[in-house]
């Protein structure tokens, strides 16, 4: 499977939200991802569901909707209904996590599961083969722009191992300090979409940060 690549809007300028998410419809963008922050599972407030929905009235592309919120199951349905295309629950915040997953499956959504950085692969074991995405975080979760964590690429070697065999057409997603300096590696860790937010809307040109990042070398 060819990589996938979704901008996080988290990094975009929120007064010309249009305008940017119209430059990733004409990019080589494959997802629009759209963080969620709650200020108490994560230290940070993002949006809710205004945003997404504004998102949705614009965007050519999935909306990639990653819940970083303590109790997902309370909105699961309303970010269905606000244009979630995926949505992506915490494993640190789900005690239930096969009901979880079985909710946004029941909505019609791509269901995924994010892990922290301290978060170990080994926890998804017994769900991996339920899953269409597994979001490994790069960085701590809650603000954009931080360090890349290096333990990284030998998560993404064991969850590619763990899920080859079981879920080979599992999404394996990467999201935290993604750039041109290590997307490669990424991929040939394991990692087939990457999440990237200020790499690219920071850049001078986003479109073509998001072609360098979409053709590696």
């Amino acid at each position: 499977m060819n990589h996938l690549i979704s901008p996080s809007i988290l990094a975009s300028d929120f007064g010309n939200l249009q305008r940017d998410i119209e430059m990733l419809n004409h990019s080589e963008a494959d997802w629009i991802h759209v963080d969620i922050m709650d200020g108490m599972f994560v230290p940070n407030i993002s949006f809710g569901f205004p945003i997404v929905e504004v998102a949705k009235k614009h965007a050519a592309k999935p909306l990639d909707v990653h819940l970083m919120i303590q109790d997902p199951d309370r909105y699961l349905e309303r970010f269905k209904e606000a244009g979630a295309s995926g949505i992506t629950v915490h494993f640190e915040a789900c005690p239930h996590l096969n009901r979880t997953v079985n909710a946004i499956k029941d909505l019609g959504c791509k269901a995924g599961v994010a892990l922290n950085p301290h978060t170990p692969v080994g926890f998804l074991e017994d769900i991996i083969e339920y899953l269409d995405l597994v979001l490994i975080m790069s960085v701590n979760p809650g603000f954009g722009g931080q360090k890349f964590i290096g333990n990284t690429y030998k998560k993404l070697r064991e969850l590619k191992k763990m899920s080859s065999g079981r879920n080979a057409k599992l999404f394996i997603e990467v999201d935290g300090g993604v750039d041109d300096s290590n997307s490669l590696k990424l991929i040939n860790a394991g990692a087939n979409v990457l999440v990237a937010g200020n790499s690219v809307f920071s850049a001078k040109d986003p479109a073509a940060a998001i072609r360098t990042l979409k053709h590696p070398h």
